[in-house]
Formats: C-alpha cells, structure tokens, sequence
C-alpha cells in the first residue's frame, strides 16, 4: 500500500522559507506523478503543484509559481516542495499524494492514498 508521511511543516513568518517533505512508506512512489494539494479551514483542497514520475515535468498553481519548488528524489522515495517569499495566504495543511487515477493533474479526485498532511502557519 502507498502511504505518503508528510513532514517540515510549521510556524513561520512571512517572507520566510519551508521546505516540506514526503517520503513513502510502503510501496514506491517512483512510478507516479506525485502532487502537493493544501487546504485551509473551510476551504476545499487546492492544488499547489505536480511532478512528473521522473521529474522532468512541474507544474504549478499560479498562486505559487516562482514562490514554489517541487521536486522528488526517487532513490529516496521521497517528494519535496521548497517553499520561499511565504505569504498569509499560504497557510494551510498540506498533503502529497500520489496519482493513482487518470485524470488531470491539478484535480485532488485523480489522486489517492493521502497522507496526514503537515501544518503550515505563516505569520504577519
């Protein structure tokens, strides 16, 4: 079973910088487009950006791009997403999770296996 752990989230100041991990437990991700989603409190998840199986392919919420770096190392298993210049806006929980369905790869409904998602708090 795939199973996404997220992690590197936490309480930081606008203008600052996170880098947010996902390492696979389980199964390999090597495979699949993995995508970072995040979701604010009452809002629906929102896609943040999507890589390739190799890595030759991103994408990116226009929110976040050139902000926002996504990457994967899959001799690690793992996913990562460098988040600089952070804004109010950007806080929220975000999730990586593989893309197990067809479909586009902006749509959380073409993606399973969610991990538990790691905080991000950015601060005035």
């Amino acid at each position: 079973q795939l199973q996404p752990v997220e992690s590197g989230g936490g309480l930081v100041q606008a203008g600052a910088s996170l880098r947010l991990s996902c390492a696979a437990s389980g199964r390999t991700f090597s495979g699949y487009t993995m995508a970072w989603f995040r979701q604010a409190p009452g809002n629906e998840r929102a896609f943040v950006a999507a890589i390739s199986w190799n890595g030759v392919y991103t994408y990116y919420a226009d929110s976040v791009k050139g902000r926002f770096t996504i990457s994967r190392d899959n001799t690690k298993n793992t996913v990562y997403l460098q988040m600089n210049s952070l804004k109010l806006e950007d806080t929220a929980t975000y999730y990586c999770a593989p893309q197990y369905y067809t479909g586009t790869y902006y749509d959380p409904n073409a993606y399973a296996y969610w991990g538990q998602g790691t905080q991000v708090t950015v601060s005035s």
